[in-house]
């Protein structure tokens, strides 16, 4: 079952969040800093968190977050932290996230879907081309606030 993340989820997610910040170098598990991301998320309106659920446990999520793209004079989503157990993978579950996540930004008017994912990660860049993804020549570049964190 495919289903919006409730409060209830938040410890399972930071559980799953952390399973995939173990494999991405820009990021670090930080439960406090996923808890607020979470918390932040379930209350906008621009951004949603969907979980998958088998026999009651969480197994799987995916957070989309609305933004105004020029380019398409009009939203796009940008798809972050698609997870599945280490478990329960191959199981169908990281495709039924992304269509869901999908359905609700073409709902709330979204032309294009966009992702980041970590360039050494083979298995994931092969799995998101079988799903229909495709490279563009963008890269990622980021910096932070004077008094952030480096």
């Amino acid at each position: 079952m495919i289903r919006k993340a409730t409060l209830d989820d938040t410890e399972r997610l930071i559980d799953l969040l952390g399973q995939l910040f173990a494999i991405e170098e820009d990021f670090v598990a930080d439960p406090s800093r996923q808890l607020q991301g979470i918390s932040m998320l379930m209350e906008s309106t621009m951004g949603v968190v969907f979980v998958a659920e088998t026999n009651g446990r969480v197994v799987g999520m995916v957070v989309g977050q609305l933004m105004v793209s020029t380019a398409e004079g009009g939203y796009s989503l940008m798809v972050e932290d698609l997870v599945v157990d280490k478990a329960y993978r191959r199981r169908g579950y990281g495709g039924m996230l992304l269509q869901a996540v999908g359905r609700w930004a073409e709902d709330k008017g979204a032309d294009r879907m966009q992702l980041l994912a970590d360039q050494y990660n083979d298995s994931a860049l092969e799995y998101y081309v079988k799903q229909g993804w495709r490279h563009t020549r963008m890269i990622c570049l980021r910096t932070f606030n004077s008094g952030s964190r480096p």
